[in-house]
C-alpha cells in the first residue's frame, strides 16, 4: 500500500479543478469522482471530455491558455491541479501548454479571490527533463536546472509561473511516466531497436504513483497554506537502473533476445537525455509518500499482464 499521507478521501465534498485531464488528470478526476469530489476538469479532447462527462465530473471543453473559460468555472474551488502535456506542436505547444496555461490559471486564481478571498493550493506536474546533470550524478530539488533545449526552458519558466501562484503551490518534477497504455519501450524492445545508450539510467514512475503523490501534495499544501508559499519535488521511483538492464528484462519477460541500441535519441527529441539518477527522497520525507513500484519490475509486470 502507498505511504501517501493524504488520499482523495480526505477532501470529500470538496471541489477539485483539473487543467488537462489527460493520462495522470484523468485519472485523478475520477479518483476524485469516487471519493466523492465534485470535480470540474478543463480538456480540449472531445472524447476525453465524455469520458469524464460519463464518470460525473462538469466538463470545460478549451485551451488552457485561453481566458475564455474562466467564466464557466463556477462554485469556490478547494483544489487545483495543473496535469498539462504538451499536446503536439514542438516548441511553440510548449509554451502553449505549460507557461501560457499556467499563466491563465493563475489570472482566473487572482480574479476567483478577489470574490472568495481564498486562493486555493496548486498542483503542478512538470517533469524531471529540466535537470541537465548527465555523468550517472544523482540529482535533487538542490541541484540546478537548465539546458539549451527551448522546451526545457518552457519547463523552466512554467515552474517559475507556478512559483508566483498567490497561494500554497507544490511543484512535482516527474520522472518517465510510465504504466497501462504507456508501452513504448515496450514495443522499441519489439522490433528490436531501442533509442539511446544502455548505460544510461531511466528514470520511471508508475502511473498510479503519480496519482498517489498529488494526492499526498495536496494534503502538504493544505497544511501550509499560511506558510511557505511553493515547493519543488521529485517523484520518482527507487530503482535506479540502466536502460540497458530495462530492456533486457523485459526482452527476457517477452522471449526475444536482447534489443540493440542506437545511441541516437528517442523520436521528437534534439538530443540523448542526459544521464542521472533522479533522487525522490525528499518527496518521501515531507509528502509521506513512497512509490509502491518501486522498481521498474514492479511495474512492467502489471504493464504485460494488462497486454502492454
Amino acid at each position: 500500500m502507498n505511504m501517501s499521507a493524504s488520499g482523495p478521501t480526505s477532501f470529500n465534498g470538496k471541489h477539485l479543478a483539473v487543467f488537462g485531464a489527460g493520462y495522470v488528470g484523468g485519472a485523478l478526476a475520477r479518483e476524485a469522482l469516487a471519493a466523492g469530489l465534485r470535480v470540474t476538469a478543463l480538456t480540449r479532447n472531445a472524447e476525453t471530455a465524455a469520458g469524464l462527462r460519463a464518470a460525473g465530473a462538469a466538463v470545460i471543453v478549451g485551451e488552457l491558455g485561453s481566458a475564455a473559460w474562466w467564466p464557466e468555472l463556477a462554485g469556490e474551488v478547494d483544489l487545483v491541479a495543473v496535469t498539462v502535456a504538451a499536446g503536439g506542436g514542438g516548441v511553440e505547444g510548449y509554451w502553449r501548454s505549460y507557461v501560457e496555461g499556467l499563466r491563465s490559471v493563475t489570472g482566473w486564481a487572482r480574479g476567483a479571490a478577489r470574490t472568495s478571498g481564498q486562493v486555493p493550493p496548486l498542483i503542478y506536474t512538470s517533469s524531471t527533463s529540466v535537470y541537465p546533470q548527465d555523468g550517472g550524478v544523482r540529482v535533487t530539488e538542490a541541484d540546478a536546472v537548465g539546458g539549451a533545449a527551448e522546451t526545457t526552458q518552457a519547463l523552466i519558466e512554467a515552474e517559475q509561473v507556478a512559483a508566483a501562484w498567490p497561494g500554497a503551490a507544490t511543484v512535482l518534477r516527474l520522472a518517465g511516466i510510465y504504466g497501462p497504455g504507456r508501452t513504448h519501450l515496450i514495443e522499441q524492445v519489439r522490433r528490436g531497436e531501442v533509442a539511446g545508450r544502455p548505460e544510461m539510467h531511466l528514470n520511471l514512475i508508475y502511473h498510479d504513483d503519480i496519482v498517489a503523490g498529488l494526492w499526498a501534495a495536496f494534503g502538504e499544501a493544505v497544511a501550509r497554506a499560511g506558510g511557505a508559499k511553493a515547493k519543488v519535488l521529485n517523484l520518482a521511483d527507487e530503482g535506479a537502473a540502466t536502460k540497458g538492464e530495462v530492456a533486457a528484462w523485459l526482452a527476457e519477460r517477452l522471449g526475444l533476445a536482447m534489443p540493440r541500441f542506437t545511441g541516437l535519441p528517442a523520436g521528437g527529441r534534439r538530443a540523448v537525455t542526459p544521464d542521472r539518477i533522479v533522487d525522490a527522497s525528499r518527496a518521501q520525507a515531507e509528502l509521506g509518500w513512497r512509490a509502491e513500484k518501486r522498481t521498474f519490475r514492479d511495474g512492467y509486470v502489471e504493464v504485460l499482464a494488462a497486454g502492454g
